[in-house]
């Protein structure tokens, strides 16, 4: 009943702005409850189907099928690519605000992800996630401690410029990277996103004929993303 309600107001509201495709982002789902989840996702799929709408689902970055963790095993991808229209899946935090200094999405952990996707589903169906962000962090980094920071690729590169140090480039990683030292003589470390990083991606995407990619967050300053994607990519409007 309470799924049936659910499905109602998505319906309701969908109708009323007029969107066409509708998301679950369903994080942290007990592994028993994978089964249920999927149950779900099928009757969401024949009631948003009579509107003529898609459906599509996020998916945490696994590379195999039992892959334990509390993030991971209620997200069954064979499931999910039989089930709806595509899927997002959350290519990035590798780098993360809690956790050491690190590149956000690493080039070598993506590929692991995508080509296990693809062997559990179709490549058209496939969104690669990536992050329009990067961190800051504080160093010396101590597990439970002081938060990163997040911040737009163009934050980054003022940074850099700010604090007159030079960006590097981690070529396994395929991220750029910086330290400094701010003004009251503390140490940071900076991981980012820029036009090497993205290419490298765009990269991937083409090889392994994905559907695309999906960016998690809009809204960041990030002028050389957008001019890479007319670079790579022909991009048609839907409307």
């Amino acid at each position: 009943e309470i799924q049936n309600k659910l499905l109602t107001n998505i319906v309701e509201t969908a109708k009323k702005y007029g969107f066409r495709d509708i998301h679950f982002d369903m994080e942290y789902l007990r592994p028993e409850d994978k089964n249920a989840y999927n149950n779900f996702l099928r009757k969401a799929k024949s009631r948003f189907s009579r509107e003529g709408w898609l459906l599509s689902t996020a998916l945490a970055p696994k590379t195999s099928a039992g892959q334990k963790g509390k993030w991971y095993e209620a997200h069954d991808y064979k499931a999910h690519g039989e089930i709806v229209d595509f899927v997002v899946i959350m290519t990035y935090e590798w780098g993360y605000s809690g956790g050491p200094p690190m590149a956000v999405s690493p080039i070598g952990p993506v590929r692991k992800v995508l080509e296990y996707a693809k062997t559990e589903m179709p490549s058209r169906k496939i969104m690669m996630g990536q992050n329009l962000y990067g961190y800051d962090w504080t160093l010396p980094f101590v597990q439970g401690g002081q938060f990163a920071k997040a911040i737009s690729p163009q934050q980054g590169i003022r940074l850099a410029s700010k604090y007159n140090v030079p960006i590097q480039y981690d070529i396994t990683a395929q991220a750029p990277h910086f330290n400094y030292t701010d003004e009251n003589g503390k140490q940071h470390e900076v991981w980012f996103e820029d036009a090497r990083s993205i290419q490298a991606k765009f990269n991937l995407v083409k090889e392994l004929d994905l559907r695309g990619v999906s960016y998690w967050k809009l809204g960041l300053s990030f002028p050389q993303n957008w001019l890479l994607i007319t670079d790579n990519f022909e991009v048609e409007k839907k409307r």
